[in-house]
């Protein structure tokens, strides 16, 4: 994967309403912004399109827009780019990378892949463009179970990179699989002891958590679900109090939607704001601006790693 990069603006050029800016440069460059929940809230409510990983994808594959920026991690820009290899593809800052994606090198799981001549790969959508190009289908947390509950009981399964995720799947497909040890450092910075003591102080408070946490925040879970099930479950439930073990910047679109309950973060194993993406947090209003205002960073790849991601990406769309 490479990356292309052109002088930014003077930081001080900012205009004074940078939002009516984000909003000509859309208009001028044709352009469509994508946002995953995780961002912040002033950048969720500039997107046109606000989702996790599949919607992202789905969107991503869809849009008639000539310039895509992608606020969210370097992955998912990666993941627009190889489907619309035509399209200028914009993430607002390169540094936007995901700890999960880092925990799979392309080299050591070439390799891994190798012990297991006999199994296919699937793969979460967290990760680089050349672990898609290793794998036979991809995955998002919204799928990942309907997706494995499809292929032959005979046919084994190497899972990556998300061992807490693919510990889930198992038990959830009832299936085993071989698991790739990743991991994210957000959804494991999850305090099993803070939870059950966050309980106690909202003793009627729903506890919902994604299923990248750790198993043992996960048997506390009264919902566990993707970014975008979390949204829709708190929206359905009669409960008026959740605790929310994933990232934060979900709580946005929460709020937006049901104002009258309250959400609570759930807090990490440190008094930090660990729970938090660092990765993430990196993108902000400004930075989205310059990207539009300069074309860059432009996020781009050879055609051969573009393909061979992009087949099982049409395997997951055609699956899902």
């Amino acid at each position: 994967m490479f990356v292309t990069a052109r002088p930014t603006a003077n930081p001080d050029a900012i205009p004074v309403d940078v939002v009516a800016a984000i909003e000509e440069l859309k208009q001028s460059l044709n352009a469509v912004i994508l946002a995953h929940y995780y961002q912040d809230s002033e950048i969720q409510d500039v997107a046109d399109f606000i989702g996790d990983s599949l919607e992202l994808s789905r969107r991503a594959a869809s849009t008639d827009a000539d310039v895509i920026v992608f606020a969210g991690v370097h992955f998912m820009a990666e993941t627009a780019k190889i489907l619309n290899p035509n399209k200028l593809v914009l993430l607002p800052d390169l540094a936007a990378g995901c700890s999960l994606a880092d925990s799979c090198p392309p080299d050591a799981f070439a390799a891994f892949r190798a012990k297991h001549p006999d199994h296919i790969v699937i793969s979460y959508i967290n990760c680089t463009a050349e672990i898609k190009a290793l794998s036979d289908i991809i995955c998002t947390s919204s799928n990942a179970v309907k997706i494995v509950k499809q292929i032959p009981l005979e046919q084994g399964i190497i899972f990556a990179p998300d061992r807490n995720l693919g510990r889930y799947v198992m038990q959830q497909a009832e299936r085993d699989m071989v698991l790739w040890q990743g991991s994210c450092i957000v959804h494991e910075t999850f305090s099993e002891k803070k939870l059950v003591q966050l309980k106690v102080n909202y003793p009627n408070a729903e506890i919902i958590a994604h299923p990248e946490c750790e198993e043992a925040v996960l048997q506390h879970a009264d919902f566990i679900g993707s970014t975008s099930a979390l949204l829709k479950y708190t929206a359905q439930s009669e409960s008026t109090q959740f605790i929310i073990a994933t990232e934060p910047g979900i709580i946005h679109q929460m709020q937006k939607a049901q104002s009258q309950k309250e959400f609570i973060p759930a807090p990490p194993i440190n008094n930090c704001a660990c729970n938090e993406c660092p990765h993430m947090r990196l993108n902000t209003l400004e930075k989205l601006y310059l990207a539009m205002k300069t074309r860059s960073p432009e996020i781009t790849m050879s055609e051969e790693i573009r393909l061979a991601a992009l087949r099982p990406m049409q395997r997951m769309l055609e699956m899902s």
